[in-house]
């Protein structure tokens, strides 16, 4: 049987970590004098009320967590922490309806990027601040960061982690999960800082440069700017955005290896990063060919854009500095087919992941060579790695629900009057957390015009991609609630 107060006491928890991150734009508004600290203020307190009620109502449990309660702990706990982190938006005047306030919420904390907003600046900084920093909160997964700090997580922390990262690789980097965790952490907060102080010296505002790190490290795509990246017109700046995209798109089992332990072989070792820089530089070649050729770009102003562009949706982060639907239509197909791919494993992209499409393709040549050798026996391998059967079973298995729900959601929105075109591509871009996409969510676009029961859907496809399919659908299952 699930121990529900068991739970409820841990989500308190979650919810008092989540009230003093809020504190960070609170603090903003009072020292800036241009917001009033009004919403962030009713926030923080209903927050912290709620979590303090339930972590001192409820008891902790006594033992380790099971699978069930373990599965269920990380849904309710985004649940949670999208509910509670919407409420700065709820009480801002710019967001008319819950609806709205929730789906911004979602979109940031699943690091999508996707907006309901027509104008980004007429929101107060203190705002726009809190809406980049969700996505860096979300952006190593909000477990994890609860794994980190709070003991209580720390026994049966690697079952929660595999809940939140169904797909990422269970490697230990410490002897206990919660070593791991903070040195993940560390190296994510490494990395914010060191993009703050380049954006900084590139010309960035003090603001703008926090906002954008927090944004690009999460890889969510919230920028203080409408028109995006694009707004700095700044070559130095896109370049640098860049670098930093395509770190944050890369494992952070990778970052430990290499710049904590110092290997400096495991660089180009790991297949995975060997394969995802490669599709980075091979359609970024391509697009580049296409919009020279068909486009009317020069070549250094389409090599900009489609490097950019293409390491934005590769990484699922949804920065822009071009309006691609005006591409010819080989880049738009491209940017399409990087949405599913997505990042590495263990990054803060998101996407079915580069390792996933390596093994998919080993599958399907597996499947040709036993065509033609019926009593052969081949093992699927992965670098040095042999991939067990039931990691394949499991990938046939994610596959299969990531297509069932993705044609599943945009039948609901084409129910709802939304047109073929836009329904695929705010499926695709919610379900894999990119957050731009084409039609009428395409880069220039937002997604408030949508019906109300279509942004619910959405959200509902960017939890289930941000937990990795499996996490958020099992509770859905008659087996998963049996004795």
């Amino acid at each position: 049987m699930i121990r529900a107060g068991g739970i409820l006491h841990i989500i308190g928890l979650f919810l008092l970590v989540l009230a003093a991150t809020m504190l960070v734009p609170l603090a903003y508004a009072v020292l800036d004098g241009t917001d009033s600290p009004r919403s962030f203020g009713y926030s923080v307190g209903l927050t912290a009320v709620t979590g303090l009620v339930l972590a001192v109502v409820f008891r902790a449990p006594a033992s380790e967590l099971l699978v069930r309660e373990g599965i269920l702990l990380v849904v309710l706990t985004w649940g949670a922490v999208s509910l509670f982190g919407s409420l700065p938006f709820y009480f801002s005047p710019h967001f008319p309806t819950f609806t709205d306030a929730f789906f911004e919420a979602v979109s940031g904390f699943t690091t999508t990027g996707a907006t309901v907003l027509i104008e980004v600046e007429v929101l107060p900084e203190a705002t726009q601040l809190w809406r980049c920093f969700s996505h860096w909160l979300g952006g190593l997964g909000i477990v994890l960061l609860g794994i980190a700090i709070l003991p209580l997580l720390s026994t049966g922390g690697m079952q929660l982690y595999r809940a939140e990262f169904s797909g990422a690789k269970s490697e230990k980097l410490k002897p206990r999960i919660t070593e791991t965790a903070l040195a993940l952490w560390r190296i994510y907060v490494a990395l914010t800082l060191a993009l703050y102080v380049a954006l900084r010296l590139a010309g960035v505002n003090r603001f703008e440069a926090a906002c954008h790190a927090f944004s690009t490290l999460g890889t969510g795509g919230f920028s203080s700017r409408t028109a995006s990246v694009a707004g700095f017109a700044s070559p130095v700046v896109e370049y640098i955005v860049i670098v930093f995209m395509l770190l944050a798109g890369i494992s952070f089992v990778w970052h430990y290896r290499v710049w904590v332990e110092r290997r400096a072989r495991y660089t180009l070792a790991d297949v995975e990063v060997r394969a995802f820089l490669l599709l980075v530089l091979v359609s970024t070649a391509v697009i580049t060919l296409s919009l020279v050729f068909n486009g009317g770009y020069d070549w250094q102003k389409g090599f900009r854009a489609s490097l950019f562009q293409v390491t934005s949706i590769a990484t699922t982060t949804g920065f822009v500095t071009d309006d691609f639907e005006r591409w010819p239509a080989l880049p738009q197909m491209l940017l399409l087919a990087l949405m599913f791919v997505g990042g590495c494993t263990g990054s803060t992209a998101g996407g079915m992941k580069v390792a996933r499409i390596q093994l998919l393709r080993r599958l399907v040549s597996r499947e040709f060579k036993k065509t033609v050798e019926r009593r052969g026996v081949f093992a699927i391998r992965l670098g040095e790695q042999v991939i067990p059967e039931s990691a394949v079973q499991s990938l046939l298995n994610l596959v299969y629900l990531a297509l069932a729900v993705n044609f599943g959601s945009c039948l609901l929105l084409a129910a709802l009057g939304v047109d073929v075109l836009t329904s695929i591509a705010a499926v695709t871009a919610s379900l894999f957390n990119i957050g731009p996409g084409l039609g009428h969510v395409g880069p220039a676009e937002h997604y408030g015009h949508l019906p109300a029961l279509a942004k619910w859907v959405l959200c509902g496809c960017m939890v289930a991609g941000r937990l990795e399919f499996y996490t958020a659908l099992a509770i859905l299952s008659p087996a998963f609630w049996r004795k």
